[in-house]
């Protein structure tokens, strides 16, 4: 199973938020490019980044932040926040040098060009299924649908999609843990044949523990997406990578 690091930027700074709410916010460096490093050199293997300025905007609000976070590391690094048309991505993937676009709201919104897009960069296209009590929620977490998270994943079933990226929003920032609803939730979407990452949550070791167990059950469950765990120390990513290994 793969432990990706969390870097979520809002006006260049390394930042987390509690449920996505923007009013909630916590500032933890002034410069993600140091704290990318960091992860890279505690052994990450990918870096998750979200736009969150880009989420709520609709377009990408921190691309030079991000180049710089890019060049800066040897590791592949995931994009999620305001991707929403072709020239959007393909400009993230082939010039900012992003190794996977993370799209949310357009896959809820336009399935078709969801599926061209991912068939237009195969491997690299990954579904960001950002869900409240169960049901999708988009524009950065501001509007929550009337679809499942089973039911829009489900439409992309056998298509070459990088991964699903399941968030329950009510975990997200919350120091909680994965509560055992949005474990059925990832299993759920993994017995879709869909490669999933958790995402939200992820607290301790006893949570890492938790999802490597599911994953004996249900094998389409290969990463977790760590965030405020690692900036407030209840998760060391050298010993939670060494755990997995």
């Amino acid at each position: 199973m793969e432990l990706i690091p969390a870097i979520d930027l809002r006006a260049g700074r390394c930042v987390r938020l509690r449920q996505g709410d923007y009013n909630q916010e916590t500032i933890f460096n002034d410069d993600p490019v140091e704290v990318a490093r960091e992860w890279a050199n505690q052994g990450a293997t990918r870096i998750h980044l979200v736009d969150l300025d880009g989420a709520r905007a609709g377009s990408v609000q921190n691309g030079d932040v991000i180049r710089k976070i890019v060049e800066a590391v040897d590791v592949p690094c995931q994009l999620g926040g305001g991707l929403r048309d072709t020239e959007t991505v393909m400009h993230i993937l082939n010039d900012v040098g992003v190794e996977r676009a993370i799209i949310g709201t357009q896959a809820l919104k336009q399935p078709d060009w969801f599926r061209e897009i991912v068939n237009a960069a195969p491997g690299r296209v990954a579904l960001g299924v950002d869900a409240k009590d169960s049901m999708v929620a988009t524009a950065g977490w501001l509007e929550v649908s009337k679809t499942s998270a089973i039911d829009l994943a489900g439409q992309f079933a056998g298509l070459p999609v990088a991964a699903v990226i399941y968030t329950n929003i009510a975990n997200d920032g919350m120091m909680q843990g994965v509560d055992e609803s949005t474990m059925q939730d990832m299993a759920n979407l993994a017995d879709l044949g869909l490669p999933v990452i958790a995402s939200g949550g992820v607290t301790t070791t006893k949570d890492i523990e938790n999802l490597l167990a599911l994953q004996q059950k249900h094998s389409g469950i290969v990463g977790a997406i760590i965030g405020r765990a690692l900036y407030e120390g209840t998760i060391n990513l050298n010993d939670a990578i060494q755990l997995v290994q």
